[in-house]
């Protein structure tokens, strides 16, 4: 009752009895009276009953309780048999704990509340003491609660023993295990609740092995406790990335529940939110009492080379300050960015002080950048160098190097589709081909998957057992020998892929396939497969995917494949024997060049259901081109013994696998590769080279098809540290101020200064960076060009509308790139809609004199709504507020330059301006000739000063006015034919000074010009005299020569190229000739471009002689010399392999077989040359010999089936060339009738002959052709045939029958053989000459030969001929 007393009054010091009523402290002392008495009698029995209520709280060594009757809690059946247990309710859960009745409970609550009253108004430190004896109570009770609990439970375990049968059933996931995903070094823990009798027994897997937390103490910590269950993992690691499985088992059954874990690496060098968290010093909490480390990495490992099969170490030592034991860094190791884990090939060390790295058995995948990075509490230090791997000496002198990064692409029940890089190295002479080779996990045998090698570096290999593991590696061969073989590949399981989608997302693929069971369902046919197409095809094998039937019931479906020829509708089953269970099929052994079609069938246990819709028409092929060979490569210095190469990437590349880079010392045509791991940037470090030496360098590009062209050679550069070998910070310093000058939906023009140092050499160009910023996040940085802008200004093209961005910008000159500038403000990609124009940008100042200077810009980028009409300029001392801006001109000028006046200069900066410049000015000087030269002398040159001249402000770098000459410290601008084109204001500005620079106004009132003009002075110069005109002319390869001659020249005779008023020079376009002894002048062209239509000029000058020549190409004249350069250069192309010399044609032999034939040239021992017809391939059973360059196809007894298109293609690894022969309609009708014209010439003289009919005419053919169109003629018209008049063939004979002949039937016959053209006729006359006609005698002789047979059949020849002397004998004649 303390607590009814308010705090403030229950310890004020003021507080007493005088503040109650006088009703009140009378009654509450006669109260105490009689309660004083009452407490005397009664304390004794008050502690006992406080005892007994604290020693009531329970037994299980608590307390000890009085011995009665254990209540029982079992449910019986009316036999008195255990059915169960229940649970009582505790209407006397005091009793039960106290061990007190009613009565008693009763009292002891009188007693208690008697002891409440008389403490109402007690001491505070009374009542606090009582109700710690009440706390102390609260946990007894609690205590005895748990103890009870206890009893229970086996009371329940014991009841349920003794009711197996009923109670047996098999396990079941209450709560099932959920997936994770977790940072590295975390840990994590999965667990479930299992309900199931007899209790189950419970194990975990990792990708279906079971976990064994003995093998791995610390790591895996298994816990089981009251159907609960759990697995702990210990700072987990990428490895620990896997499908993770319960497996619950009684003897009722089994059931397994999943969930995956991903782990996560918490420091990613190239993660943009880390790195902005460390640039803001957050990446780590603060350490106690304000400690933070400072880290240096001293001792670094530099860059290293090693060869295949080598050992190689490297390392750095660590400083770390201070030094506490608790605090220990973590040493992470990357190799081009990836995070590097122990193997059996690397191994790594710490040993407090050192960070070691150790690679066993290098291989070319070894190579690359390798990262060492100290992550301590306050951040990270990381050093990075290269480390290259050359090929081992190989077994046989020129065989290739071994192909490097083999692994698998995709993993079915029956085939593993293997891809690998191609080697850097290949020996001398092209790789022909690959072979694959298998191994099954557990054993060394090796066994080879493929008869041929395989160009392709992708191929599927088959005859896999399922379920089984196996590693693979490749080797490469050509025309010497066999590379060693690749590094083995990571094992990968056979299994089908329908078993991986089945066990979900949920979880990255390891490598181990999880298989649940499923319930049987009474299946129904499936339908048709959904979305079939062709995947891969090469001219080795063709891959097919699909997505299952959206009606295909519970039960699993698998798939037969059919193909067919394009063209036909005859499909043959792939797959007869075993059906496949996966969407994805490999199918081998097709025709190339062949067009199939392909389409699937789902089957079960119901049936085979519908095809699907078949796949359009694929040619059996390569359908991944070589990449083209890489543009321009440009070396530049970087040390004594590297050179930074970079190129141009390759156009239209596909699947770009990288580049390889070799080098070569100028002139010895000796190549080595650079790297032998392909690189996919466009720059690339070559380190290893002898300082001193000049090397070219040239390129080539690499994907699964092949290994393209190798690019042009570089110019030769010379081997040195950049700027002479030593100036420190040779690169330049950061461009900074970068700004944006205009913005579009899509695009952003930015602006920025030219670095403070420009590293002691002339800046070649900027490269500019880009990132997205989300949520105030940066993202990666990305290139925004390739190619080195020269300007201080670019567009980046490509962004996204409305997003953040940040830009950084690189400068570069010939000592290497520098490092970025700081990141820009970040800019909203947005276009501007704002009505006044952007600012202006780049400003220069040049000619800084004592009162004035001259200021230089560039227009903005950004107009505005109306063209910039002029510009007005402001002008502050640097350190004077940003309200001292003024005005210098009150009105605008259009101009992008202006003089400024310096009126209000004191003495001092007056003397400070005329000592930065001193007083050079440009002097204009005048020959005797008349000749007008601009002359500027600068005394403080450096050894890479240039004379740069300007025109208006504008520079002339190829001016074609006027001459340039720089001698010294002196510099000429010489006008050629001064006019009143040349006005104009010429500046000259000298690099690598303190600004020396000078103007010359070149106007009309200027001394130099009046004479000039008032004079018309007109030099009288001669005319070089020529020969011959400018001419054009087509060379080899298409190449166009534009040449003239002259008569006569001198040495010091000068030629200048123009096209369409322009300028040009040598250079990859355009290849210059002059040979003064001749006077014959070239130019040169590989090519005729749409944009190379115009006039050409050549302008020649010798002395001040001068002549010109042009020629107009333009309209059909271009067209036309265009065209035919195009023929020729693809003739040449052609030529380069094995081509036709003569196109395919056809000739018809005597005995009428047709021949088709066509000339071949350059062919080599592995060429081939296959014939077609109808785009199917003709098997041609003779070996083809082309030593005589002729290749023939024979067709003998031609038909109408024999028609069509037929096609020879000739091919070998330089290329292919085709000829076509189309003998369908009209070119088979022109065919047959050169077949019916050598038909008729092979005719014999028409011949008679009696029979036993009548007469007979007949004559022989060579070869008769059922299409021969025959006419028979008597008395010159066509013979309507009858039954006594009949034609026939018999063999090669052609007769004509004549029944009993009359005096009609003589006269003159004719067979006419049509051949399309005029015809070939044989003719014959039958007129009696004596007293009988030859009618007559033929009707006596058949009568006898009828006779003569009837009589001896056996000489029916024989008498047959006989009749016929006797009839020629007796007067016929026979044309």
């Amino acid at each position: 009752m303390s607590g009814l007393i308010p705090f403030y009054q229950k310890h004020h010091r003021h507080y007493d009895r005088g503040y109650r009523s006088r009703e009140a402290e009378s009654a509450i002392s006669q109260y105490q009276q009689s309660s004083s008495t009452y407490s005397s009698h009664n304390s004794k029995s008050t502690k006992g009953i406080r005892a007994a209520t604290y020693t009531a709280l329970g037994e299980g060594g608590v307390s000890p309780l009085p011995k009665r009757a254990k209540p029982t809690y079992l449910a019986m059946d009316k036999e008195n048999q255990i059915i169960g247990y229940v649970v009582p309710i505790f209407r006397g859960s005091h009793e039960f704990e106290s061990g007190l009745s009613d009565t008693e409970e009763a009292r002891a609550k009188e007693s208690a509340g008697y002891l409440a009253r008389r403490d109402l108004f007690a001491s505070g430190l009374e009542s606090e003491r009582i109700e710690h004896k009440s706390r102390r109570t609260v946990m007894r009770e609690s205590a005895e609660r748990i103890s009870l609990s206890k009893r229970i439970h086996e009371n329940e375990e014991y009841h349920k023993r003794l009711n197996e049968d009923s109670l047996m059933h098999t396990p079941e996931f209450v709560i099932k295990p959920r997936s994770h995903t977790v940072w590295e070094k975390q840990c994590v823990r999965l667990h479930c609740t299992i309900s199931g009798w007899p209790e189950p027994r419970v194990v975990w897997y990792k990708n279906n092995v079971s976990i064994d937390p003995m093998a791995k103490p610390g790591k895996y910590k298994v816990v089981s406790s009251y159907s609960v269950h759990s697995l702990e993992i210990n700072k987990c690691d990428f490895d620990d990335t896997a499908q993770y499985r319960v497996s619950a088992m009684n003897s009722k059954g089994e059931t397994s529940a999943f969930a995956s874990v991903v782990v996560k690496s918490r420091f990613e060098m190239n993660h943009p939110k880390l790195f902005l968290m460390r640039t803001l010093n957050v990446i780590a909490p603060s350490l106690p009492y304000g400690v933070k480390f400072e880290t240096n990495i001293v001792e670094k490992f530099g860059v290293s080379f090693g060869r295949e099969g080598e050992t190689l170490s490297f390392g750095c030592s660590v400083i770390i300050y201070p030094s506490l034991q608790r605090f220990q860094p973590e040493i992470e190791w990357y190799r081009d960015d990836k995070l590097l884990v122990p193997s059996k090939w690397v191994q790594m060390h710490w040993s407090g002080d050192r960070a070691t790295l150790t690679l066993s058995h290098l291989n070319k995948e070894d190579e690359g950048l390798y990262t060492l990075r100290v992550i301590t509490k306050s951040g990270f230090e990381t050093h990075s160098a290269y480390v290259f791997v050359r090929d081992a000496d190989a077994e046989v002198a020129g065989a290739p190097g071994a192909p490097l990064d083999v692994h698998s692409l995709d993993a079915n029940k029956d085939y593993v589709i293997v891809s690998w890089k191609q080697p850097a190295v290949d020996g001398g002479s092209p790789i022909l081909g690959y072979f694959v080779d298998r191994c099954e996990v557990g054993v060394t045998h090796w066994v080879q998957c493929n008869d041929t090698p395989v160009k392709f570096a992708r191929f599927p290999v088959t005859g896999l057992v399922e379920g089984r593991s196996y590693v693979f590696r490749v080797r490469a061969v050509n025309k010497v020998g066999m590379s060693h073989p690749s590094r083995v590949s990571e094992p990968v399981a056979a299994m089908d892929p329908a078993d991986r989608t089945r066990k979900g997302t949920s979880a990255p693929w390891t490598g181990q396939i999880i298989v649940t069971e499923e319930e049987p369902v009474e299946g129904v046919v499936p339908g048709r497969p959904r979305d079939l197409s062709v995947i891969e095809a090469t001219k080795n094998y063709v891959v097919l995917s699909w997505k299952p039937p959206g009606d295909k019931g519970h039960e699993g479906v698998m798939y037969y494949v059919e193909k067919c020829v394009s063209g036909t509708d005859s499909w043959q089953r792939v797959n007869t024997e075993i059906p496949v269970r996966s969407p994805r099929f490999a199918l081998f052994d097709l025709a190339e060049g062949k067009s199939y079609r392909f389409r699937v069938r789902c089957c079960n246990s119901a049936g085979v259901g519908e095809p699907s819709e078949p796949t359009e028409a694929t040619t059996v092929g390569d359908k991944l081109d070589i990449p083209s060979a890489p543009g321009r490569v440009v070396p530049t210095r970087n040390t004594d013994t590297s050179v930074v190469v970079s190129w141009e990437a390759s156009r239209d590349a596909k699947e770009l696998v990288g580049y390889y880079i070799e080098s070569s010392i100028s002139g010895s045509n000796a190549w080595e590769p650079c790297n032998n791991k392909p690189v996919k940037g466009t720059r690339f470090i070559c380190h290893g080279l002898t300082t001193g030496e000049s090397y070219v360098f040239r390129v080539r590009a690499v994907n699964a098809a092949g290994i393209s062209e190798f690019s042009q050679e570089s110019e030769a550069i010379k081997v040195k540290a950049a700027i002479g070998g030593g100036i420190l910070h040779a690169s330049p310093t950061p461009p900074y101020g970068i700004t944006v000058l205009e913005c579009v939906r899509d695009s952003m023009v930015l602006a920025w200064k030219q670095p403070t140092f420009i590293g002691g050499a002339d800046i070649t160009g900027y490269f500019v960076d880009y990132r997205e910023v989300i949520g105030g996040v940066p993202g990666k940085w990305h290139e925004a060009n390739i190619k080195a802008v020269s300007e201080r200004a670019y567009r980046v093209s490509e962004l996204k509308e409305n997003m953040l961005y940040q830009f950084q910008v690189r400068a570069a000159n010939m000592a290497g790139v520098g490092i970025p500038s700081l990141p820009s403000e970040t800019f909203k990609c947005e276009e501007w809609t704002i009505a006044v124009p952007g600012p202006p940008h780049d400003l220069q100042v040049q000619e800084v004199r004592k009162d004035s200077l001259v200021l230089l810009w560039k227009p903005p980028v950004y107009q505005g709504r109306d063209a910039v009409n002029g510009y007005y300029i402001d002008i502050k001392e640097a350190d004077a507020d940003f309200e001292m801006w003024r005005g210098v001109n009150e009105k605008a000028t259009h101009k992008t330059f202006m003089t400024v006046y310096l009126t209000t200069l004191n003495k001092i900066q007056q003397a400070i301006c005329f000592f930065l410049t001193g007083t050079a000015e440009i002097v204009v000087d005048v020959d005797d000739d008349g000749v007008i030269s601009l002359n500027f002398e600068c005394s403080n040159l450096t050894a890479d000063s240039k004379f740069v001249w300007s025109k208006n402000y504008m520079e002339m770098t190829e001016p074609e006015r006027m001459t340039l000459e720089t001698k010294g410290n002196k510099s000429k601008a010489i006008f050629k034919t001064p006019s009143e084109e040349d006005l104009g204001i010429y500046s000259c500005f000298v690099t690598h000074t303190d600004g020396a620079s000078a103007s010359y106004t070149l106007s009309e009132e200027s001394d130099p010009v009046k004479p000039i003009k008032t004079m018309h002075f007109h030099p009288p110069y001669p005319v070089i005299p020529l020969k011959t005109e400018l001419a054009v002319e087509l060379l080899e390869k298409g190449r166009v020569r534009f040449w003239l001659q002259a008569e006569k020249i001198s040495a010091n005779g000068k030629v200048e190229y123009v096209f369409n008023d322009n300028m040009i020079h040598q250079g990859e376009k355009y290849k210059m000739n002059f040979d003064k002894n001749t006077g014959v002048i070239e130019m040169f062209m590989e090519s005729l471009g749409k944009e190379d239509e115009g006039t050409f000029t050549f302008q020649l000058q010798d002395g001040k002689a001068t002549n010109q020549s042009s020629l107009v190409l333009i309209g059909d004249v271009f067209k036309q010399l265009q065209k035919e350069s195009e023929f020729q250069k693809k003739e040449w192309i052609r030529k380069q392999g094995p081509h036709f010399v003569e196109y395919l044609g056809y000739e018809v032999t005597p005995e009428c077989c047709v021949r088709l034939k066509c000339k071949v040239a350059n062919m080599k021992k592995d060429s081939v040359a296959l014939w077609y017809k109808d785009g199917r391939e003709i098997k041609v059973n003779e070996k083809l010999d082309f030593s005589e360059g002729v290749l023939t196809l024979e067709i003998a007894q031609i038909s109408k089936k024999d028609a069509g298109i037929y096609e020879v293609v000739l091919k070998d690894d330089r290329g292919k060339d085709t000829s076509t022969l189309n003998l369908t309609d009209q070119g088979f009708k022109d065919l047959m009738n050169q077949v019916f014209s050598v038909i008729a010439n092979s005719s014999t003289p028409l011949k008679i002959q009696s029979t036993e009919e009548g007469i007979r005419l007949y004559t022989f053919v060579s070869y008769y052709n059922d299409e021969l169109h025959v006419t028979w003629h008597h008395k010159d018209a066509a013979i309507a045939f009858t039954e006594r008049i009949k034609s026939g063939v018999v063999g090669e004979q052609l007769w004509l029958q004549i029944s009993e002949p009359t005096e009609k039937d003589k006269g003159k016959y004719a067979i006419e053989f049509f051949d399309g053209k005029g015809g070939l006729r044989r003719t014959v006359e039958l007129a009696g000459q004596g007293e009988e006609t030859h009618t007559q005698l033929l009707q006596s002789a058949a009568i006898r030969v009828r006779e003569e047979t009837a009589e001896s059949p056996g000489q029916n020849q024989q008498t047959e001929g006989h009749y016929v002397v006797n009839v020629r004998q007796a007067g016929l004649v026979a044309e």
